[in-house]
Order: structure tokens, then sequence, then C-alpha cells
């Protein structure tokens, strides 16, 4: 069947999160909290290790007392908030107001960075006449990332966790995006970066294209053959 509408993941598929090291820098020097280099860099790996970054790295263990909010982050902005926050107050920081300014921080257009080839495919999707919906678990509006980075015009719908209290793999999400372009999901690909949370969209018969969350420097073309896909 022709593929009409192509859903894209946000983070680690269309967009990447700032190392952690610039990420506690920039709060770091926003805030005025003087810590040398060798001791923010400890830091920065201590909140990587927690999972205190969204859009970065999964934490090694979830203590007992934030393991129901990590679970449902994705569903609604408190939820995501409460998680976040949590695993970063694991790590000892300098200055209280670091915890809230870092959670601050991720969600500004400058915190990401778009994959090399992600307008040219959009763009091309674009052109072809191909509805495009971003599917994302997540807390947050990213709606400014898209349009700060200039990639908001090729974009049909957002399709949000938060906003419809529902996170991948549940099918309700998918649903709901296919249902804004107007497809019918076996005309619809998505496209993501997590296997088990983007694969949910076969549940509904959509085709599914997984790339690899990699650094943006080490993925310059993985979003090309979407293209081919779509034919």
């Amino acid at each position: 069947m022709t593929i009409k509408g192509v859903l894209f993941d946000f983070s680690g598929t269309l967009f990447r999160i700032e190392p952690a090291e610039a990420w506690l820098r920039a709060v770091l020097t926003e805030l005025e909290v003087p810590l040398t280099e060798a001791e923010s860099a400890r830091a920065a790996v201590a909140l990587e290790r927690a999972g205190a970054l969204p859009g970065g790295a999964h934490p090694a263990t979830v203590p007992a007392h934030l393991a129901e909010a990590w679970a449902a982050r994705d569903r609604s902005a408190a939820l995501h908030r409460a998680a976040f926050t949590g695993l970063a107050r694991q790590v000892p920081l300098p200055d209280p107001r670091l915890y809230d300014a870092l959670y601050a921080r991720h969600m500004t257009p400058s915190a990401w960075q778009p994959y090399a080839d992600a307008a040219e495919v959009l763009g091309a999707l674009r052109e072809r006449g191909v509805g495009v919906a971003v599917v994302s678990n997540i807390g947050w509006d990213l709606r400014p990332v898209f349009r700060a980075h200039g990639l908001d015009r090729y974009v049909d719908a957002y399709v949000l966790s938060y906003e419809h209290g529902v996170q991948k793999p549940e099918p309700g999400l998918f649903a709901a995006a296919c249902d804004a372009l107007g497809v019918d999901p076996r005309e619809a690909l998505m496209v993501g970066d997590d296997r088990r949370a983007d694969a949910g969209a076969a549940r509904l018969g959509c085709a599914v294209h997984f790339v690899d969350h990699l650094p943006v420097t080490r993925r310059p073309a993985a979003l090309r053959p979407v293209l081919d896909l779509v034919g």
C-alpha cells in the first residue's frame, strides 16, 4: 500500500539533545555557580548515569520512590518534571537552584540540534505531498524547538503524549497521529529510534523503520532511506 503519511519520533530521530556536560555548563553559567572544569565534568557524568537528562541515557537504576513517576513520566507534564528533577536530585550539586534550572534548560531550542538530513527529508516529503506528524513521548511542548530550527513548516501535526495522557507503545498515540493526518494506519510509516516504544505502531498496521540514537556528528544520513520507503 502507498505510504501517505510518515510519523516521526522527536528525540534521537529528528533531533538530539546536547551532551550532559554542555547541558550542565550552560546552567552553571546562567546562574553564575562556580565549578571547576573537572568538578563540572564529574557532575555531568553522575547526572547522565542517574538518567537526569531528558533525551539522554536512561537511568542505571530508578530509586524506589521515583519508580511510579518514571513509569508514567510521559503521561503528564507534572509527572515528567517530577521524574527528571527527582533523578537529578540524586546527584549532589552546589546550588539547589540548579535542579529546576537544568530541567528548564532541556526544554529550550538551543539545547537541541537537528540531525543533518532532517530538513532535507522533511522537505522532500512535503514536496511529494506526504503528510508528516511528530509523535513523541514527552512532557512539554516541543513545537518551539521545531520553529526555532526552521522545521515547523514541514510538520502537519504534533501528537505529544502528555497532551493525550497516552504514551508509546500504546497504540492510541499512533492512532491519533494517523487521524490528524487523515490517513489509514496501513498507509503510514513510523520512524523512530526506540525498538520498544515506536514498534507499537505496528499493532495498528503501520510500517515501522528504525534509526539509531547516535550523536549528530555520527549520524549524517540515517533518515534518507525513509524517502525510498515512501516511494
